[in-house]
């Protein structure tokens, strides 16, 4: 109880706040229609109006819940109005840019931490990569993907979802790796391991706590890279697509469904990379 009421009461403020939002952003499209009609409204006729727009500037939670639920239970997966269907391929892209994002990253570091030559030379260039706005790279990437003779918009999507998620793996990983200290390296070197040993034995396990920490960044970065991946390409299918498509075409609620189903997708997402971290924890013997 004593972690939930907390929780709660952060979540009680921001609905108050939001739909003290809604009335005041609302509230103006209430006026002038009642100003074009001649008539007047009070305060009291006027809230409930700015609570069930079509088209309102900032749409309340019931709202933003009520199209989430029609997006989610009332149209078949296949239908291009299903939220599930958007986000399966937004999961698509997510998915193979994150794959894709933990080999660049984890190859890095392990280049890096055995390497010096590797660290002075990569590592600075990693660091100057994160400092390049991705709504400025994404274009770029798409572009070159198409003159690459790259078909679909599946491997820009995911290309974009790897440059976001393999840094917080490699910075994990490298951290990870050198957390052994002095004594424990020592211990192996009096028992004579090799090279691979060290890492396999010692070093690979150390760095799984690590690890994990930053595939739970990671996995949000990539989907954050697919669904920006899915602004500039023209795509029609995608969470991304989704909330262009609402926005363009003055559909706010559209836009917000697509919005907090993105975020439940993360949720859910780092909650599957949580249970790999202690299903990982069981089978090496520690602590779930």
């Amino acid at each position: 109880m004593k972690t939930v009421t907390p929780v709660l009461t952060v979540l009680g403020i921001i609905f108050v706040v939001w739909y003290a939002a809604t009335i005041w952003l609302n509230a103006q499209w209430v006026y002038d229609q009642a100003e074009r009609a001649g008539t007047t409204v009070s305060f009291a006729e006027m809230v409930p109006q700015t609570m069930d727009q079509e088209r309102p500037l900032l749409p309340p939670p019931h709202q933003v819940a009520g199209e989430l639920w029609d997006g989610v239970a009332g149209q078949a997966v296949t239908s291009k109005r299903s939220l599930v269907y958007h986000g399966f391929k937004t999961l698509q892209a997510t998915l193979l840019g994150f794959g894709m994002g933990i080999v660049l990253g984890v190859g890095l570091a392990v280049a890096i931490v055995y390497s010096r030559t590797m660290e002075k030379s990569v590592m600075p260039w990693a660091i100057i990569s994160q400092t390049i706005p991705i709504v400025a790279l994404a274009p770029m990437i798409i572009v070159l993907s198409d003159k690459a003779g790259i078909d679909g918009k599946m491997i820009p999507k995911a290309i974009i979802a790897a440059y976001l998620s393999f840094f917080p793996v490699l910075v994990g990983m490298i951290k990870g790796l050198r957390s052994p200290d002095a004594m424990q390296l020592d211990l192996l070197s009096t028992y004579n391991a090799s090279g691979a040993q060290n890492f396999w034995k010692l070093r690979l396990p150390a760095s799984m706590p690590y690890f994990f920490a930053s595939l739970k960044v990671a996995i949000a970065a990539a989907l954050v890279g697919a669904i920006v991946g899915e602004l500039p390409s023209g795509a029609t299918e995608g969470l991304g697509a989704r909330m262009l498509v609402g926005s363009q075409f003055g559909r706010p609620l559209d836009m917000w469904a697509a919005l907090f189903g993105a975020a439940i997708l993360a949720g859910a997402l780092i909650l599957i990379v949580g249970a790999l971290e202690r299903f990982a924890k069981r089978q090496m013997g520690g602590a779930a």
